[in-house]
This record gives C-alpha cells, sequence and structure tokens, in this order.
C-alpha cells in the first residue's frame, strides 16, 4: 500500500486523538491549529505541527494542503470556521475531506459544501476514525486496554474460500479469530477448516502494535 500522508486541523481532544492514533500506525502526519500551546503538545507526537489560521485560504495553499491524502478538519466549537475550512479545502483540491460536525445541522451544511465523510465525535471515537481512514476494511475497532484491541474486519478478496488454518493468522500475525460473522449469524470460537465466505466478516483480538501490521496487509485488498 502506498505511503499515505495525513494532516489534521484542529487539535482539541478529537484532533489530537486522530492525530496521535495515524502517527502511532506510521503515517506522516501534519497538525495544524491557531493555538500555539497546542502545536507545541503535539509536535513530538506527530511528523511536523504548525500553528496556522485555517480560514485563511493563502495559509493552508503554503502548506501544500493539496498535495496530503486526506486531511480531517476536527475543528472545535467555532462551527462558522469549520464551514469556511472545509470549503477552501474543496477549493484546493484535497482528494479526501473528513470533517468533524458538532450537530446534524452542522453535519448537513458540511455535506451540502462537499465534505466527503462528516463524523461526530459522541459516535466515532478519534482512533476508530484514524483506523478506518488507513484500511477501509475495517469496521468496528474497540481498544480494550493500552496494549490490546479487537478489530472487525471485512474479509479481504484473497481471504475468501481459504480457511483459518491456510490464513493462519495467528502465526503471521500473533492474533487470535474470535468469530466469523456470516450476514446474521455469528460463528464463535471458529475451527481452523472454517471456509472464510464473501462478504463474512473476521473478528480478531490481539495486541495493537500486531492488529496494526494486519490491518495494513489486509487494507485494500
Amino acid at each position: 500500500m502506498p505511503h499515505k500522508q495525513y494532516a489534521v486541523i484542529g487539535i482539541g481532544r478529537f484532533g489530537s486523538s486522530v492525530a496521535t492514533s495515524l502517527s502511532k500506525l506510521g503515517f506522516d502526519v501534519l497538525a495544524i491549529d491557531s493555538d500555539e500551546h497546542k502545536v507545541q503538545d503535539i509536535a513530538n507526537f506527530v511528523t511536523h505541527a504548525v500553528t496556522a489560521d485555517s480560514t485563511d485560504e493563502e495559509a493552508l495553499r503554503a502548506l501544500g494542503l493539496r498535495n496530503f491524502d486526506v486531511v480531517v478538519v476536527a475543528i472545535g466549537a467555532d462551527i462558522q470556521a469549520s464551514i469556511l475550512t472545509t470549503l477552501i479545502l474543496k477549493e484546493l483540491g484535497v482528494p479526501q475531506l473528513i470533517v468533524k460536525a458538532q450537530n446534524d445541522l452542522h453535519g448537513k451544511v458540511l455535506n451540502k459544501i462537499g465534505a466527503d465523510k462528516v463524523v461526530f465525535p459522541e459516535r466515532d471515537m478519534g482512533q476508530r476514525v484514524a483506523h478506518h481512514l488507513i484500511s477501509p476494511n475495517i469496521l468496528e475497532y474497540i481498544e480494550l486496554s493500552n496494549d490490546y484491541s479487537i478489530v472487525e474486519l471485512k474479509a479481504p478478496k484473497f481471504a475468501v474460500g481459504k480457511n483459518l488454518k491456510q490464513l493462519d493468522i495467528r502465526a503471521e500475525y500473533k492474533c487470535n479469530v474470535l468469530a466469523i460473522k456470516t450476514g446474521n449469524e455469528l460463528n464463535i470460537s471458529p475451527y481452523a477448516d472454517d471456509v472464510i465466505k464473501e462478504n463474512d466478516v473476521l473478528v480478531i483480538v490481539g495486541r495493537s502494535e500486531h492488529l496494526a501490521d494486519l490491518e495494513l496487509d489486509y487494507a485494500d485488498s
């Protein structure tokens, strides 16, 4: 998978969670905020951190944001700044624009002006959004502790028709398949010879760094 670049604008709790999660997964992350203190706080956890006014078109243009694969607008309470920033980024030609909404009305406006995806922090933890960004196959991501997590992963094409023994996720990634979802049916503690079918969902548990390797290998597959 090509190495993607992400920019996160607005380094509040949500924005910093997305930025640090992507950074931990090994991606280049540019963090942007108008508050110099927030920028200093996150500087050691991301690739680059800059102080800038995201409602200033020239400032965003100078940062080369059109060259980033994904830009996340995570601006807090200032709905006007969120909308204006989104408009500017669309005009700059950002390939994929993910924007945090405060409420349903704000979300509707963001959809109308061209946001590719609108997220609501109450429903989408920053870390979960980060995992969705790097792998469209990831349907759910749950952090169990600082070290362990569970992912729901849509079976990639190369896995269809193979059984769990052939995939050998335990040996390859040190992760365990807890269950296989087929439609509305849930196969708990599947056997090694259980075959993966198209549209199956694998429920996998493991250390977070091992799951990150698995996500990258299974992304875009």
